[in-house]
C-alpha cells in the first residue's frame, strides 16, 4: 500500500514538474524542435534572442523534469526528447477528457461513417445508432 502511495506521489510530482516546465514558451519551442530529432545546444539556441547560458538554464529545467536528455559527445552537448515523459503527460490529459468531448468524437465518427447505422467509438467498439454508453 505504501509503495502504491509513493508511486502515485512520485507520478504527481513528475507531472507537476512537466507542466511547470511547459509553461514557458521558449521551453515549448525547444520541445517542438527536439520532436524533429536530436540537436546540439548551439542549434537549439539559434532561433532565440537570448544568451547561451539562458538557453542552458531552460535545457536544465527540461532535463530535470525528464522531458529531454542531454549527452556530451566530445565538445558538443546534444539534446534529445524523452518520448515516455511526453506520453505520460498526454495520457494524463486524455484520461480527463469530458464526456461532451467524447460525444463530439462519436458524432464526428458518425458523420464520417460509410454506414449510418453504426458508429466506431474507439475504445468502446462499434455501437448501433441511438445507443449510448454514458
Amino acid at each position: 500500500m505504501l509503495n502504491n502511495q509513493q508511486a502515485e506521489e512520485s507520478g504527481r510530482a513528475q507531472l507537476d514538474s512537466v507542466f511547470q516546465a511547459l509553461t514557458d514558451p521558449t521551453r515549448r519551442a525547444i520541445i517542438v524542435r527536439l520532436c524533429q530529432g536530436p540537436a546540439s545546444v548551439s542549434e537549439l539556441a539559434t532561433p532565440f534572442a537570448m544568451s547561451l547560458p539562458a538557453i542552458v538554464q531552460h535545457l536544465q529545467v527540461l532535463e530535470n523534469c525528464g522531458l529531454i536528455r542531454t549527452e556530451k559527445i566530445g565538445r558538443v552537448r546534444s539534446c534529445s526528447i524523452v518520448p515516455g515523459t511526453l506520453r505520460f503527460a498526454e495520457n494524463w490529459l486524455a484520461a480527463r477528457r469530458t464526456p461532451a468531448e467524447r460525444r463530439l468524437d462519436r458524432l464526428e465518427a458518425f458523420l464520417e461513417s460509410d454506414d449510418p447505422q453504426t458508429v466506431t467509438t474507439g475504445q468502446q467498439g462499434t455501437r448501433q445508432l441511438g445507443e449510448t454508453n454514458e
